[in-house]
């Protein structure tokens, strides 16, 4: 797949000659461009191609349909997008500059708010942030955001325009634990102050689950060692196969710099509390995505093998959607998901639900598991279920979905993998670090600057409040590092 769009006006940035073919701008008032041009969707590869792959499955517009997405935008005077989303990206702006053509410019303005645009229009469930909230949603189809966001960034780099100097040193150092996308959001700000970062990782390849956890026909892995790249040229060093809290303890981060920053992620499995949950053959998902995602004899663990085998998946998250999409690429003879409550109310992408569909993944909505059924031979057989019926709203304003009496059934299943969700993995009681104070969840307790309750110690991401979004991530690494700045100004440099 190209990585992005090449030039077809001649000079990069410039506006060059007006679009010409389907889905350009035609000469009409621009202001009702989103009357005239439909919305339309960037290149999808077929999904009887990509199930056998794990490259990507979108590729970018060409440059006259994404000036044609972009003039779609109508510069609302109180941008509901840009509120929407968590890193407030000054969408409008650069929306308007690649209408006229203006890529570098639009792609410069996109890094201004964001570390990781490229990956986080990737990777961002758009249809409930930005394009979620844009007003065309009352006339028509939203302006396609993730789409040009994507489109400009990946051009910029295809033209060498994104600089990673390092800068003028500040004379402190800080110790940014975790390399996902708060960690790396924080480095790459604290970087650009001229502090010296050392990201410790527990894993021998650096990213997080932007590398082992997002399978790459959603995020290809070349795109975050880039980004890892680019780090490592504004002078972040990265110290690889250390855990800290077990290998590291806290007191020497203090003794060795000056603040400290912890994006550790939640990665221990909700419980799964189910007769037959002790089978072989049932996985938290995890586990398999990591070694289905990561190709490399450092992922410890037992291979699972889903290979002509049928796979039933519980939850209904993204989590839930990646392990369908990936099973099925691992050659699984069916993939089931198993969810209690309607679509409707299903936390996954709506983009990423589609997708699963298209691929061969089969849903079973309003359906709750009640037993995994053995083999005989330690083995799965079949998961017992029971239809569930949605009733009133509880605390969180969601319906509660509620048994249908005489409703069983079972479905057939070899491999169960579980996506309930994640909490974040505890310090061994005998490390300095499980003195920090956590909440109900074990998350980090965090104050406005995102500082923990020890002083000078940071967190952000989920590490802090819990499962989320990659975009959350990258707020909290970065209002992270605004906290870490002001910490620093307290304190003498070494």
């Amino acid at each position: 797949m190209a990585e992005a769009a090449q030039s077809e006006s001649g000079t990069p940035g410039s506006a060059g000659a007006p679009p010409s073919g389907p889905g350009a701008l035609p000469p009409a008032n621009p202001k009702y461009a989103w009357a005239r041009i439909p919305r339309q969707a960037p290149p999808k590869r077929s999904a009887d191609e990509r199930v056998g792959d794990f490259r990507e499955i979108y590729s970018n517009h060409d440059e006259a349909a994404i000036r044609a997405q972009a003039s779609r935008c109508i510069q609302c005077p109180n941008p509901l997008c840009a509120q929407a989303c968590p890193l407030s990206n000054r969408i409008p702006e650069w929306l308007a500059l690649t209408a006229q053509g203006q890529y570098l410019e639009a792609a410069a303005i996109s890094r201004s708010t964001s570390n990781m645009p490229e990956i986080c229009s990737r990777v961002c469930p758009q249809e409930r942030l930005c394009e979620g909230a844009c007003i065309l949603n009352c006339r028509t189809d939203a302006v396609a955001i993730g789409a040009v966001e994507r489109f400009i960034n990946d051009y910029a780099f295809a033209h060498g325009a994104v600089e990673a100097n390092a800068a003028p040193p500040s004379g402190f150092s800080v110790a940014v634990i975790g390399s996902g996308p708060g960690s790396m959001a924080c480095a790459d700000q604290l970087a650009q102050s001229g502090h010296a970062v050392t990201v410790f990782e527990s894993q021998l390849i650096p990213g997080g689950l932007l590398v082992n956890g997002i399978p790459a026909f959603k995020l290809e892995k070349h795109i975050v060692e880039r980004r890892i790249n680019l780090l490592a040229k504004r002078g972040v060093r990265f110290e690889l196969g250390v855990k800290v809290g077990w290998d590291v303890s806290l007191a020497h981060l203090r003794r060795n710099y000056d603040a400290v920053f912890l994006g550790v992620g939640a990665q221990r499995p909700k419980p799964l509390d189910l007769p037959g949950g002790e089978l072989r053959g049932v996985w938290p998902a995890l586990p398999f995505l990591i070694q289905k995602n990561v190709a490399s004899p450092l992922v410890d663990g037992e291979p699972i093998d889903v290979a002509g085998k049928r796979v039933v998946v519980f939850g209904g998250g993204d989590t839930a959607m990646d392990c369908l999409r990936t099973a099925l690429r691992s050659g699984a003879k069916e993939a089931v998901c198993v969810y209690r409550r309607d679509l409707a109310n299903m936390p996954g992408s709506r983009k990423e639900y589609a997708n699963a569909l298209e691929e061969g993944a089969r849903f079973e909505f309003l359906t709750n598991p009640t037993e995994i059924v053995p083999d005989g031979a330690g083995g799965i057989a079949a998961v017992r279920c029971v239809r569930m019926q949605l009733g009133a709203a509880d605390a969180s304003g969601r319906r509660k979905p509620a048994v249908v009496p005489g409703s069983e059934f079972t479905v057939p299943a070899e491999v169960i993998l579980v996506a309930y969700g994640f909490d974040p993995v505890p310090f061994p009681p005998t490390s300095d670090f499980a003195g920090l104070k956590t909440d109900q969840w074990g998350g980090l307790k965090v104050d406005a600057d995102q500082m923990t309750s020890e002083p000078g110690v940071f967190s952000g991401g989920d590490a802090s409040r819990g499962p989320s979004l990659v975009v959350h991530a990258v707020r909290d690494g970065r209002k992270a590092a605004v906290g870490i700045d002001r910490w620093l100004a307290r304190i003498p440099a070494r």
